[in-house]
This record gives C-alpha cells, sequence and structure tokens, in this order.
C-alpha cells in the first residue's frame, strides 16, 4: 500500500473516530500528522509543522475574543432585541428577524455555532410561545447564520479565502459570500413557505390581527418582546463601534482581520476587565484545535505528495464535470456527521491538481465546495443542528429530531447538485 493511499485512510479515520468518539477533530489530525509524518514520509517536526495556520490562528483567535466580550457584555442581547422591536412585534417577520441576526453576528466574525447559540433559545422561545414551526425557525437561524458565514472578515470566509491565496488559486471574495447568502436566502424561502410562514401574516405578537393592533394604538406587542433588560451603556456602544471599526479596517484598510480583532477586544477588555474577564476562556479554542490540526495535517499531506496523487486521481476519472459533482456530494455527507470547516480544509487543497488543469472554473467549484459542505448543518448530527434541538422548548424532542433528520437529509440529496449546476458547470472563474 502506498504511502498518499496510508494518509488518505488515516484521514478518513480521523473522520469516523471523530464522529463515533466525540473526540476533537483536530487534536486527532495533529495526532495523525505526527504518526504518518514521521512514519510514512520521514518528516522531522519542522516539515509537520511546517503546514501550521499561523495566520487563520489569530483570526480565530482575535474574532472569537472580540465576540466573546460582546456576548459577555450584553451587546449580542441588545442587538437581538433591538432587532425585534424594529419589525414592532410582527410575527412573520420574527423568521426573518432571526435569519439576518445570526447572518450579521457571523458575517461580522462570529463562529457559526456560536451565533446559533446565542440567537436559537430565543428564537425558538418565540416559536413556542407564537404558535411558530420549530423546524421553521430552526432552520431560519441556521441558514442564517451560513448566509453571511462566507464574508469577507467571517470565519469561514477568512479561512476558505486563506487556502486559496496559499494554493495560489484564483480567488474572489464577493463571489464566495454572495453564493453562500443567495443559496441560503433562496433555500429560507422556500422553508418559510413550506412551513407556515405565510400563516403567520396577520398576527403580531398581542394575539390580534396586525390591523387590529394598529387601529387602537396598542404597545404590547412592543413591550412583549422588549422583556430584556438590556439598554445601551458605554460598555456596549465601545463594543458597538469596535465591531464598526473591524468591518472597516479590514474592508477599507485591508488590515489583517485577526490583529485587529485582538487589539480592539485588548483595548475593550482594559476599559472594562469586569465584563470581559471570562472572555478568554470563550474563545473557541474546540474550533482553534480543529481548524489548526486539521490544515497541520493537509500541510503534512502536500509535504509528501497525497494533494497532488489524490487530485490526479479525481481528475483521472476522465469527466472533469463528473468529478467535481462528485467533491460536492463528499463535502455535503461529510460535513452533515461531521465539521463543515474540517471538511473545507481538506477538500479544497485535494482538489487543487483537479483545478489546475483549467477545465473547471476555481471560483466556481471552490464556492459549490463551500456551499456544499456548510448549508447541512441543519442535520441533528451537526453543532448548529444539535444546538436547535437542544434550544426548542416544549417540543417532542423524538419526533423533532427525526424532522431534522429528514430535512437535513433532503439538503444532501438537493443542493449540491443544485450549486453543481449553477456555480460548476457554467464554468465561473
Amino acid at each position: 500500500m502506498s504511502a498518499e493511499l496510508i494518509s488518505i485512510l488515516v484521514l478518513v479515520v480521523v473522520f469516523v473516530i471523530a464522529t463515533t468518539r466525540s473526540i476533537n477533530m483536530g487534536a486527532l489530525a495533529f495526532a495523525a500528522a505526527f504518526a504518518v509524518g514521521e512514519l510514512a514520509a520521514d518528516l522531522d517536526a519542522d516539515g509537520i509543522f511546517a503546514g501550521f495556520p499561523g495566520d487563520l490562528f489569530v483570526v480565530l483567535v482575535g474574532v472569537t475574543y472580540l465576540f466573546a466580550i460582546a456576548r459577555a457584555n450584553g451587546t449580542t442581547d441588545w442587538l437581538v432585541h433591538a432587532s425585534i422591536r424594529l419589525v414592532r412585534g410582527r410575527i412573520a417577520l420574527i423568521p426573518w428577524v432571526m435569519f439576518v441576526i445570526t447572518g450579521a453576528l457571523t458575517a461580522i466574525g462570529a463562529v457559526s455555532p456560536a451565533a446559533v447559540a446565542i440567537v436559537a433559545p430565543i428564537a425558538l422561545s418565540f416559536a413556542a410561545r407564537y404558535g411558530i414551526s420549530p423546524l421553521l425557525m430552526g432552520a431560519m437561524v441556521v441558514h442564517g447564520a451560513q448566509g453571511g458565514g462566507f464574508s469577507p472578515i467571517s470565519i469561514y470566509g477568512s479561512i476558505v479565502n486563506g487556502i486559496v491565496e496559499r494554493e495560489k488559486l484564483p480567488g474572489n471574495e464577493v463571489a464566495l459570500f454572495l453564493a453562500s447568502l443567495v443559496v441560503n436566502l433562496l433555500i429560507a424561502g422556500i422553508v418559510f413557505v413550506l412551513f407556515g410562514g405565510l400563516k403567520l401574516g396577520g398576527r403580531d405578537t398581542t394575539g390580534k390581527g396586525v390591523r387590529e393592533r394598529e387601529s387602537d394604538g396598542s404597545t404590547e406587542a412592543e413591550s412583549a418582546v422588549d422583556g430584556d433588560n438590556s439598554r445601551l451603556d458605554p460598555a456596549k456602544i465601545a463594543t458597538l463601534a469596535a465591531l464598526v471599526a473591524l468591518v472597516v479596517a479590514v474592508l477599507a484598510f485591508d488590515l489583517d482581520a485577526g490583529l485587529s480583532a485582538i487589539t480592539l477586544a485588548v483595548l475593550l477588555s482594559a476599559f472594562w476587565p469586569d465584563s470581559s474577564r471570562k472572555a478568554v476562556g470563550e474563545i473557541a479554542w474546540p474550533t482553534v484545535l480543529l481548524i489548526c490540526g486539521v490544515l497541520t495535517y493537509v500541510g503534512v499531506l502536500e509535504e509528501m505528495g497525497t494533494i497532488k496523487w489524490a487530485g490526479e486521481g479525481v481528475s483521472g476519472i476522465g469527466v472533469p464535470l463528473l468529478a467535481a459533482l462528485l467533491l460536492c456530494y463528499i463535502g455535503a455527507i461529510v460535513s452533515a456527521f461531521a465539521s463543515s470547516v474540517g471538511i473545507m480544509g481538506a477538500l479544497i487543497p485535494l482538489a487543487v491538481p483537479f483545478l489546475a488543469q483549467g477545465e473547471i472554473g476555481a471560483v466556481g467549484m471552490i464556492a459549490a465546495l463551500s456551499v456544499s459542505a456548510t448549508v447541512v448543518d441543519v442535520s441533528p448530527f451537526s453543532t448548529n443542528g444539535a444546538l436547535v434541538l437542544a434550544a426548542a422548548p416544549d417540543v417532542d424532542r423524538e419526533q423533532f429530531f427525526r424532522q431534522l433528520m429528514v430535512y437535513g437529509g433532503i439538503v444532501v440529496a438537493v443542493v449540491p447538485a443544485a450549486v453543481w449546476l449553477v456555480l460548476v458547470v457554467p464554468g465561473f472563474g
């Protein structure tokens, strides 16, 4: 058995163990990188660590540190409740408010599970209180998070764009972001129609019709969604300014997202140490370990020639479009049971030799792979799907689990083919 095949089989074993034994995939990947690097590739420690993604480490730590501070001082709660007040309690708009909020949170740097963990309990509580389908509300939250998940300063966007730059592939940050946003927006619209969203149009949070409430001047709707004790204070104002400053620094001045975020987080911590003290502990360390471990292992694969070997194998199918479709389905199926980030970190480098032939557009293929690997996170076996399942009050969890599983299966079956048809077949990039 060749060393290249052994390294790929070890990667498969890492995914299987991480899925079935609840062990962090990154930790497994570091161990695999050590074992395969030393035994199969004859690499020393320097060769193994050559693939460690130091730039992505700083991005992950920086943006999650800043976001942890925003969560600790109540800024994220203020954003959620302020958004609900804007729609004046209209029930039909609340699922879309949740979609926009989670999308905005991931777009400015929140890890997708962190955004879902914040918004899902509020969203599912509204669903239970006002008779909204929990599947509808949960799907809107998850697809919202994924819709904003590939902005240039987001975690997913930074990871994919960093991999694209490292592999010297043609990239388009805006096209990647818009592809994910449009796909998830379309899916959210379909879910909204199929699961009773249109029937909510004439109701508000007072239990009255919208016209009835407006005719008698009732303010109960506003008070019903204003039960939080969140008020703007200096810490929240400064945090909101820091989030805006991060966007401006990255987009307008092309500064590093990770270093900018860490600098802003440190400034906030210096002025408000009490609310920021626990923020370091709330940095998404499991995600940091996951990403750095998987990408370090991918670096070992590159050092030993496995990436080129596997890419030549995929391209050897002889039908480039078929090979591209298979990669999209591999990303979707594995991601439904494992880490979306880990899948993207592994599949994009594996596709490099295949894309180098020039028969498939790199921009469209990378966007299709990224969307396929993340849109399936509504599966109850994924982190986001599990958070939605756990956050739903007053539901039959066995039934809700089955609903999420069936819905996730439909997404896995349909979306990869759809994005392949729209993004890959025309040859974008």
